[in-house]
């Protein structure tokens, strides 16, 4: 009686945790912004660069601008803007 609850236990304890491991993967995997749920942005992050302890400069792509955002914990302030063909986008 005690081998086959020993027997059916060291069956099914690996085949759940298999069977969880498999959900959180695909899971991963089906999330928005990954492989699978990919889809088109209308805003792209171009660089970020820390600045401080909190905060960051950050050049987003939107709208065919590029747009130079201060970032902090309390507010995000846009700093500059430029086309993506002009002068002052591709210099640098």
């Amino acid at each position: 009686m005690m081998t086959a609850y020993i027997l059916r236990l060291l069956v099914l304890v690996p085949l759940v945790a298999g069977m969880a491991w498999l959900a959180l993967w695909l899971w991963r995997k089906v999330q928005p912004g990954m492989a699978l749920g990919q889809r088109e942005r209308l805003v792209s992050l171009v660089d970020a660069v820390p600045l401080g302890a909190t905060g960051r400069l950050a050049v987003v792509e939107f709208e065919g601008k590029r747009l130079l955002l201060a970032v902090s914990r309390g507010q995000i302030q846009l700093l500059t803007e430029a086309a993506i063909g002009s002068k002052a986008a591709t210099d640098a």
